[in-house]
């Protein structure tokens, strides 16, 4: 009776484990059935994204905000490849070294006694398909001019990243005034 109780007991334990198993199948159904809704788009860039973008380029993105409101230049250069493309939010695209560009950013900031930036969120978007990396942010920026005008805006910016380092940049502004 013993023996009968021990193989009735591994008999349910073998059981359990095998059902625990289906349940997960059935846990993981539903997220591929959501894919398949008939949406009124084709993605024409990509359409699937995950977060894998590490923290280091995470980390090396957010510090060039605080670069640019601590007027460290050079901390901000090093945020940047050697090649750098950038879409202003007034229309600007510029494509070039970075050492360049980083000149034209170096004119507008000597300009301001002080650049505040209150940053609202950020999130990490890869593409597999793509493998590209992007870091997009969302902030308010307050800056003082040196003639004494305040200017303050919303902004979404999109950071491409690649080997650590941003290659393009683009930047949607929204003023608040």
């Amino acid at each position: 009776m013993r023996t009968n109780f021990l193989g009735l007991l591994l008999l349910c334990f073998i059981l359990a484990c095998n059902s625990n198993t289906e349940k997960k199948e059935t846990a993981t159904a539903p997220a591929a059935e959501k894919s398949a809704v008939d949406l009124p788009y084709k993605a024409s860039y990509a359409a699937d994204w995950t977060q894998d973008v590490s923290d280091a380029d995470l980390k090396m993105v957010l510090q060039s905000y605080k670069d640019w409101e601590n007027n460290n230049i050079p901390g901000l250069r090093s945020a940047f490849g050697d090649s750098l493309e950038v879409d202003m939010a007034d229309g600007t695209h510029v494509k070039g070294k970075s050492d360049a560009i980083v000149k034209t950013f170096v004119t507008y900031r000597d300009s301001l006694t002080s650049s505040k930036i209150n940053m609202g969120s950020w999130a990490k978007l890869y593409s597999p398909e793509k493998k590209e990396g992007y870091v997009v942010t969302w902030y308010d920026q307050y800056d003082t001019f040196k003639s004494g005008k305040v200017d303050s805006a919303t902004y979404h910016d999109i950071n491409q990243v690649k080997n650590g380092k941003i290659t393009w940049y683009a930047q949607y502004k929204r003023p608040k005034k």
